[in-house]
């Protein structure tokens, strides 16, 4: 009998993950390089993308990096390309700006809109097609919330619609690709660590964290850590998730079940 564990194993695997710098891609990196996947990381900073590199080299990791962001079709090819074969892409990056919808720019709609969809599709767009030519499948994992799902009083409008979008390509790309054995998932998070709210996590900010709207709605009490994302990026970016596409799956500690 196959050994269970061996099913999350990614020995010998080509990941490349978007955002790399982020909270969420940094779980991400962590929990693949030590299943045993090569990487290549991207973001747009440099100097945070050498450091995250040097820190994962030096735990006996094989990274590459390529200070770029998948804003053109030719940055998302450029990626790939540098890459080579990919078995496993994570579209992490990802922002917010949120403001009431009267107060919003279009350009600040457009900024949340590309960083959130656009990059997204366009890092699926470059990469689906070499992974169908290779012929032997592969995972894409992308980045939704229970924002996608449920809308919000908070000036979200950009920020909901974005994810809302990244559910519909998720299920759309996942019929699309089937056929070739590419596994298309979406993860969707409630709130979690990260430069965007760690001021939630902030007693002093917030009086509490029993003060934060989001936690009165969370079953499990406290708010997300980037590290209760890693067991799923891990799941859906191996052998374990073979029969599961086209699903957004929700870490939220029960915020969408009521």
């Amino acid at each position: 009998m196959t050994n269970s564990t061996n099913l999350f194993r990614l020995d010998g695997k080509s990941a490349v993950i978007t955002g790399a710098t982020g909270a969420l891609g940094q779980a991400a990196a962590k929990a693949l390089a030590e299943a045993g996947a090569r990487l290549t990381l991207t973001a747009g900073s440099k100097d945070a993308l050498a450091a995250m590199a040097a820190e994962l080299t030096a735990a006996g990791h094989d990274v590459r990096t390529v200070a770029r962001r998948p804003d053109t079709l030719e940055d998302a090819e450029a990626i790939a390309e540098a890459a080579g074969d990919v078995d496993v892409l994570i579209c992490a990056a990802g922002t917010n700006n949120p403001a009431p919808i009267e107060k919003m720019s279009v350009e600040d709609w457009e900024e949340v809109m590309d960083a959130n969809v656009r990059g997204s599709w366009l890092m699926c767009k470059a990469i689906g097609p070499r992974m169908i030519d290779r012929g032997q499948g592969g995972k894409m994992v992308l980045i939704s919330s229970v924002r996608g799902r449920h809308g919000s009083p908070l000036g979200y409008t950009s920020y909901c619609t974005s994810k809302a979008a990244v559910d519909g390509l998720t299920r759309s790309l996942a019929l699309e690709w089937g056929s070739h054995g590419i596994n298309v998932n979406a993860i969707g998070p409630t709130v979690f660590r990260s430069k965007l709210t760690e001021w939630m996590f902030d007693d002093e900010k917030t009086g509490g964290q029993q003060n934060v709207p989001a936690l009165k709605r969370i079953p499990l009490g406290r708010l997300g850590e980037p590290e209760d994302l890693q067991g799923i990026l891990l799941f859906l970016s191996s052998p374990a998730s073979d029969f599961c596409t086209g699903q957004i799956i929700y870490v939220d500690g029960g915020y969408t079940a009521g």
